[in-house]
């Protein structure tokens, strides 16, 4: 792999405390990452915002106002995580798709295609910039456009299960699915609109627990623990 895109769930992020930051966690997550762009891997990184505001689930604010307070969740994290990536020893740039002063710098393709090629890692903030689109959406638009190789999804689960593991104990991990089966059997590896440009786009991701050691590393270099999704 020349390019990879991390989605890292925010909620994941703050570990055991659920909100905020867990800085032992993001360390982790800035060891490993050192070690692949040490490696000349290129690496962008998606964040959710799950770990300070999940919009869809409040019902007394408008639905745009909700999305807009989540992409600010997402800069937030980035602008966080960003910081502990720097701290070993890895250049970063944060880019988001709509004007946030000198906090971040605007995104195009040119762009970040620049600062990939000076080895740094490249933060997408903002999801897609318009409400009604979550992170999963911005982390398939982004790996398209900045022609990633595969999206790694890092979550608080090991795979893509038939099923919640969390309800169904006798849930069954694939070790390998389809995007096609993915979308008939509505499996929310990512939303429903993620899905479908993944798809259309060939765009594959591969699934696994952000909580195993070594996770992300082990998932670049070929021992993998998880699902892969295939298109």
């Amino acid at each position: 792999m020349k390019r990879i895109l991390l989605k890292l769930s925010g909620e994941a992020l703050a570990g055991e405390k659920k909100t905020g930051f867990d800085e032992d966690t993001v360390r982790m997550v800035a060891v490993q990452v050192s070690r692949l762009v040490q490696s000349g891997i290129q690496v962008g990184v998606v964040i959710g915002g799950g770990n300070f505001w999940r919009g869809r689930t409040s019902e007394n604010i408008d639905r745009t106002k909700a999305d807009q307070i989540g992409m600010l969740a997402t800069i937030m994290n980035c602008i966080y995580v960003s910081e502990i990536f720097r701290s070993e020893g890895m250049k970063t740039s944060i880019l988001t798709p709509f004007e946030c002063g000198s906090f971040t710098k605007l995104f195009s393709k040119d762009r970040a295609n620049k600062y990939f090629e000076r080895g740094m890692v490249v933060f997408f903030a903002g999801g897609t910039g318009h409400p009604y689109f979550s992170t999963d959406t911005g982390v398939v638009l982004r790996a398209v456009e900045v022609e990633a190789d595969v999206i790694l999804l890092a979550k608080a689960v090991d795979g893509v299960y038939d099923s919640d593991p969390k309800l169904n104990p006798n849930a069954v991990r694939f070790d390998e699915i389809s995007i096609d089966d993915v979308i008939a059997r509505n499996l929310q590896v990512v939303d429903m609109t993620a899905s479908i440009l993944a798809r259309d786009n060939k765009m594959p991701m591969l699934v696994f627990s952000l909580n195993e050691p070594d996770s992300i590393i082990e998932s670049v270099m070929g021992k993998f623990n998880g699902t892969k999704v295939t298109v």
